[in-house]
This record gives structure tokens, sequence and C-alpha cells, in this order.
């Protein structure tokens, strides 16, 4: 069976990361894209994303219900990629995660949508001990139980010119001497692009063998924390310490860096993110993937040092590393 024709998508979390390249990669199918956004002013660039008026962005807060409806009345497909990686004061990943993907959900299969694809992410786990983890398997419940056509797509660490992972550590490592191997550096993760995560997303979403089922996104290498360090390390020209920190130590230093997330600020590291380093978060045995939606996956060595250069000691103009 071909893709259904293109129609109206409502893109709920489409200003963000992720979400950008998604709005993107929908455009080009010929969609009509609604980015429904908590912000709306904050994401003018999503325009241009497609044609004139083929991307609209509406105010909506995925907690509030009467907003979620809203923002899916007369939609042919919805996506939810809303999440946070960490809690500030009036940001908890059940409010967001769960209570948001519910409300979603609800909404969808009341309005009569044709497709709902949930974003979740590697290792959700209802019974997971990270309230990260935790939350995003509820999330997934929740949504099979409102719309048990869903898809879900659980990406592993998602990296790109803006994510929040290599260059978080590249930046750590232009200030700091000395760079954290949480649990021994010993932890894998199967990186994927995010302009191919963004691309098995629309495919998910419109194809129809793909109603009702799990996919989990991965790059082509698996790669362990303490690779990834060295990695940014030997792109950035910089020989910062890697230093062994044992889960339980990574634990209380989490407990203390994450103070200013109280605030509303971003923590360097918080306690729930030690917990989640503990488990691989590698595509699992057996599951669907890029491959089943037609995507060849991009690694870190082709994309990331295209980025990461603006942390290179020495300035943008700064001998490049060996190969």
């Amino acid at each position: 069976m071909a893709d259904f024709a293109p129609g109206l998508v409502t893109v709920f979390g489409g200003s963000g990361f992720i979400g950008t390249q998604v709005v993107r990669a929908l455009a080009r199918r010929g969609w009509r894209v609604r980015v429904a956004a908590r912000n709306a002013k904050s994401a003018p660039v999503l325009h241009m994303a497609g044609d004139v008026g083929q991307v609209q962005v509406v105010r909506c807060d995925i907690t509030d219900k009467a907003a979620v409806a809203e923002a899916v009345r007369g939609a042919d497909a919805v996506i939810n990629l809303v999440g946070i990686l960490f809690e500030t004061g009036g940001r908890k990943f059940q409010t967001l995660h769960v209570q948001g993907a519910t409300n979603v959900a609800e909404a969808a299969a009341a309005a009569g949508v044709k497709r709902l694809t949930q974003i979740s992410a590697i290792g959700a786990d209802a019974d997971g001990k990270a309230d990260y983890a935790r939350t995003k398997g509820e999330a997934e419940a929740a949504v099979r139980a409102a719309f048990p056509g869903a898809v879900i797509v659980r990406p592993s660490i998602v990296f790109g010119s803006g994510d929040q992972f290599l260059n978080r550590f590249a930046a750590m490592a232009s200030w700091s001497p000395v760079l954290p191997l949480i649990g021994g550096g010993q932890t894998k993760f199967q990186p994927v692009y995010v302009a191919d995560a963004a691309e098995a997303i629309a495919r998910a979403t419109v194809a129809p063998e793909a109603v009702g089922e799990t996919y989990e996104l991965g790059g082509p290498s698996v790669w362990t924390f303490e690779d990834i360090l060295k990695f940014i390390l030997r792109e950035t020209n910089r020989r910062n310490i890697l230093l062994p920190l044992p889960f339980p130590v990574a634990r209380m230093i989490g407990s203390l860096a994450q103070i200013p997330a109280m605030i509303g600020l971003a923590p360097q590291l918080t306690k729930d993110q030690v917990t989640l380093l503990e488990t691989d978060n590698v595509v699992s045995p057996g599951a669907k993937g890029l491959a089943d939606l037609g995507v060849e996956p991009s690694g870190i060595e082709a994309i990331a040092p295209g980025y990461l250069w603006r942390y290179r000691a020495g300035g943008q103009y700064a001998e490049s590393p060996a190969a």
C-alpha cells in the first residue's frame, strides 16, 4: 500500500531540536504543517521550512486539554515530540511526558485523526529506575491505550549541530581541565543523526505498515561514553583529563549540580541523568529501526566535525586534528 496523501499534520514540539527537522521533512513531502509550540513567538524560522503559508505556528501548552484539542482540529496526522531532559520548577516529567502525551492521544482519537506518532526514547520503561525513562514508558502505555494504532519511535542519543550531548561536553572541555567518565565511561550508546531521525519519523507517520509499530532508531555504530569523550577531545584539539567517576559519587554530584534547575537554569548534570547512564542506550536485538523505514544512517565521524570545530583549542582557524 502507498503512503496516504499529504494533508494537514499537527506537530507538538515542532520548534525543538528534532522537531524543526521533522517539520522540514514533512514540508518536503507536501504536507501542510501546524506547529503547536508553547511559545509561538520563539519559532519564526519555521515559517521558512516550507513554501509560503505551508507551515503555521500556533501557541499551545500541551498540558491544556482545550488548547490541545484545538491544535489537532482538522488534522489528518499528529506527531508528539514534546519532552524534557531535566526538570525545572514548573516543568516536570510526569506532567509533560505522561499527561501531555495522554492529552494529545485522547484529543487525536476524539478528532478522528488518521495517524498518531509518539516520540519516546530507547530505554523507555514504565518500571524504570530513572524518572525520565519511567515517564517515557508510562507515556507509551497511555498513548496506546487512547490510540491503539499509534506509532512509537524511540531514538537513541540524537546528535547534530544543535544537540545537547556532544555540544555540552565539548563546551565543558573548553573550560574544565577534567571531564567525568561517569560509571567508568563504559555505558554504550548508538547515536543517531537528527536528520536521519526526522526522516524516519516522517516516514513512520505516513507508511501504512507502520500502524501500531514501535521503531528504535540508532546510528551505524555503537560507542562507549569514553569513546565519545575521546572523539570530542580529538576533534577539538584538547588534552583534558578523563576522570573515572563511580556511579554513587556521580549521583551525589548530580544531586548538587541539578540545583540550578530549581530556578529554571540548565544543570550540567542531574541525579536522574546519572541513573540513566547505568543502562546501555542501544537498539534492542530484533527491533524495527531505520532500515525498516528505508533510511541509511549517517555516523558521528561524518557529521560531528562539521560543528565541533567551534570548540577547537585555538579557535575556528586552528589546525584540524590529525586523521
